[in-house]
């Protein structure tokens, strides 16, 4: 079944959108699609292409268009745009709404709001709200946590310190997004959104305590409602036959919601201090996203290093060379 949005919900989640008639005809609408329409050629009659299912959105150019058509042309156009798919005609700027679509939008049941602000920023406003609450959702096992202000996803095995990590890390003044479940979606092609499922939103599950509330505990600056994943903290157990990278070379991704995120494998071990590990890998790797990889900066030190006693050698082997003569 088709994902939807209902349009009294959107209402009420944009303040900037008002009701300018038609109320009662609001209950029942659903919006299905996250594109906001812009009549342009309907408005000259032509209508073999037009997309009834989306918002109608009317700005300056749109009103002062019909301003200058006689009103029968008004009565058709208008008439025309308003079919049972139609959720809602929407006037940007606060501009007077043209009588005839009062009428055949009174005549269709269709509402029609109204909003003070620019057009570009209403359409931009409502594409972005529609394309988050219509994306596909799925659920992936881990711990969301958000550190100084970056998206860290925890994974790995079951069992293997992820909640009582993340706790470590609330502890420390970083907030808890998710704890076990977390529902993702694509917000747009390089941003992947998380958040908690309602039931679990701002709880945590933690071996011989149970369930404890994290918002309760300790306040609300330690939770929030949402974030963008931008690194994805693989933690496995130890192995001592395994090999981990020691330099910081080796890059590696995990595919979310088709979205490549960084991600990096740190080992769990008895006596390693994981919070404080987790907290460097996410301001280093902030770092490196900033420009600055200690990662090269030591890669060129060794290299002028090495350089450096290449020359002294060959310096050394010439005065050899010069003293045997």
């Amino acid at each position: 079944m088709a994902k939807t949005v209902k349009l009294r919900k959107l209402i009420n989640d944009n303040k900037i959108i008002h009701v300018y008639r038609g109320k009662q005809y609001i209950m029942g609408k659903e919006i299905s699609v996250c594109d906001v329409y812009r009549p342009g050629l309907e408005l000259t009659g032509y209508f073999d292409f037009y997309p009834k299912e989306r918002i109608q959105l009317l700005g300056r150019t749109e009103i002062s268009y019909t301003a200058r058509l006689d009103p029968d042309s008004r009565n058709r156009v208008f008439k025309k745009m308003c079919t049972k798919e139609t959720p809602c005609f929407l006037i940007s700027r606060s501009l007077p709404v043209p009588k005839e679509l009062e009428e055949a939008a009174d005549n269709a049941k269709i509402p029609i709001l109204c909003s003070p602000e620019s057009t570009t920023y209403v359409s931009g406003l409502l594409t972005q709200y529609l394309r988050e609450r219509l994306a596909t959702r799925t659920s992936i096992h881990g711990e969301l946590v958000e550190i100084k202000g970056m998206g860290v996803l925890l994974a790995g095995e079951s069992g293997v310190g992820k909640s009582e990590c993340a706790l470590g890390l609330i502890h420390r003044g970083h907030r808890l997004i998710a704890d076990d479940r977390i529902d993702v979606y694509q917000k747009d092609d390089d941003t992947v959104m998380g958040e908690a499922p309602k039931i679990l939103r701002y709880m945590m599950e933690i071996r011989g305590i149970g369930i404890i509330d994290v918002m309760e505990l300790f306040g609300v600056g330690a939770v929030k409602k949402r974030t963008s994943i931008q690194l994805v903290i693989n933690m496995v157990n130890w192995n001592n036959k395994a090999h981990y990278d020691r330099l910081g070379f080796q890059e590696d991704t995990r595919e979310i919601c088709n979205v490549e995120i960084p991600q990096i494998t740190i080992p769990v071990k008895v006596g390693r201090n994981m919070e404080d590990i987790i907290e460097v890998a996410t301001m280093n790797f902030r770092a490196k996203e900033s420009g600055y990889d200690a990662t090269r900066t030591f890669d060129n030190h060794l290299t002028e290093l090495i350089s450096d006693n290449s020359k002294k050698d060959t310096e050394k082997e010439e005065e050899k060379d010069k003293d045997k003569k």
